[in-house]
């Protein structure tokens, strides 16, 4: 069995959201595969269903004022960060009622990322997400409708880590933030992340991937 991959690029955060959308109902009717999509956002704070806006630093307005978007979505988790230089992934994949399996293959996925990298990763019983250190490396929060999941991982790849100042991150207090290229000392290409990202779902999901040249532009929305 075979899932798609779509590389959409740098997305707005809410034509992202609606093209997940449109996706997941085709996913639901089975009009399509499972279905992977890759892309970037522009600077963006979005809030989970357990977000009360206490992890936001500064009044919403502050954020709009000052070059971030912000929504309050369906994903689980509280207060994330998104922006240029984060691969963001989101997998769109019949699920069933085993969420708490799908949320330990994403992070299974992630890790062997960072493991191709040489690094030492893992995730933490409690939160989802994958660490290195006391660092969070990539952040995690899914939706599940109609036994079909949207929304999904954000891996820090060469993002400014500076961005996550304006919040508490996930609400955790007393942790930071890493990225790939912070921790390698090096530029990482985005390309090469997501070919990693995609091998690692592969293997992890045992499906076999293929990239569809379609993107959200030329998708009815």
């Amino acid at each position: 069995m075979e899932f798609w991959v779509e590389d959409l690029g740098l997305v707005p955060y809410g034509e992202a959201w609606a093209y997940q959308k449109a996706v997941h109902r085709e996913v639901v009717e089975g009009k399509r595969p499972p279905t992977l999509l890759l892309l970037e956002h522009p600077r963006v704070i979005t809030l989970g269903r357990k977000a009360t806006g206490e992890n936001l630093l500064f009044p919403e307005a502050w954020y709009r004022e000052n070059g971030f978007a912000l929504y309050w979505v369906e994903r689980g988790g509280d207060v994330t960060y998104h922006g240029p230089g984060q691969l963001v992934g989101y997998p769109i994949f019949p699920v069933g009622r085993e969420v708490r399996r799908f949320l330990r293959q994403i992070e299974e996925a992630i890790v062997r990322v960072a493991r191709a990298y040489g690094i030492a990763a893992y995730p933490t019983p409690g939160y989802a997400g994958v660490w290195v250190g006391e660092e969070k490396l990539c952040a995690i929060g899914v939706a599940v409708k109609e036994g079909v999941s949207f929304h999904g991982f954000a891996l820090n790849v060469s993002t400014d880590l500076n961005d996550f100042s304006v919040i508490i991150p996930c609400g955790l207090k007393g942790k930071g933030v890493t990225s790939l290229e912070r921790l390698l000392g090096r530029k990482v290409p985005m390309e090469e992340a997501k070919a990693k990202v995609v091998e690692a779902f592969a293997e992890v999901f045992g499906l076999a991937p293929r990239w569809e040249g379609k993107t959200h532009h030329e998708a009815e929305v």
